[in-house]
């Protein structure tokens, strides 16, 4: 590939981080997600009247949703460069790549799962309330994932001798892998700050993955600034 057209592809692929928070934003304000979203707490009626604004949830929702899509470029962005820093069996690389993959699937499919709940908003209430409890710790608990994606990055960012990405980048990973960890805890209470809309669960782990996609994008942009081409990466068997 022309390295001008890999150098776009990889500047675009970099915007694609504070990209993904923009418009997961949005999307979260139009459907209602956002200032206050639905908790466990929270009264049968209540979560099948906000369901019931079909068209302006199923909108807000679609952004979302695509917004959150955008997270699989930066991803690819973020091997691209993990791949320069191992040089020679990237096992970090790969582990990123694959659960980065699944950190993707576990963001967009319980929006998916939210918008299917609008597409009939007349069925049983019940099962709105079960539809709606799957999506939300759907898209909070498997944090398995994004804990083993970011500390692969940051043990590469640390190990690399080339310094192709800032050592502190390395350590933000860290600490965004270790504020997931309370996440768990939403299988066990319906109120206060350990809910699924709790300080401590949807609100830490929102802002801390919203500072991990934008210091990546910003960090992994000005790195392609300065490293447009790509090194190959050796073959496993080379001395």
């Amino acid at each position: 590939m022309d390295s001008m057209v890999s150098k776009r592809i990889q500047l675009l692929s970099a915007w694609s981080g504070p990209a993904v928070v923009v418009l997961t934003l949005i999307g979260f304000l139009i459907a209602g997600v956002l200032p206050l979203p639905l908790g466990p707490d929270d009264s049968t009626a209540k979560v099948v009247n906000f369901y019931s604004h079909d068209t302006r949830v199923a909108a807000g929702l679609v952004i979302a949703t695509l917004g959150l899509s955008l997270i699989f470029p930066l991803i690819a962005l973020i091997g691209v460069h993990m791949a320069r820093m191992e040089g020679r069996a990237p096992i970090l690389t790969f582990l990123q790549l694959v659960t980065g993959a699944a950190t993707g699937v576990f963001l967009v499919m319980p929006m998916i799962l939210m918008t299917i709940i609008t597409f009939r908003p007349d069925r049983n209430p019940e099962l709105t309330v079960t539809l709606n409890d799957i999506s939300w710790l759907l898209f909070l608990t498997p944090i398995g994932p994004f804990i083993i994606q970011n500390v692969a990055i940051g043990t590469a960012i640390l190990a690399d001798r080339n310094g192709i990405l800032p050592r502190w980048v390395g350590y933000l990973n860290f600490w965004v892998a270790f504020l997931f960890v309370p996440d768990i805890l939403a299988f066990f209470f319906h109120s206060g700050p350990f809910a699924w809309h709790g300080i401590f669960i949807f609100w830490l782990a929102f802002v801390a993955y919203a500072i991990f996609l934008i210091a990546m994008g910003l960090v992994l942009r000005h790195a392609v600034k300065d490293f447009p081409g790509t090194a190959p990466v050796e073959p496993f068997g080379s001395q």
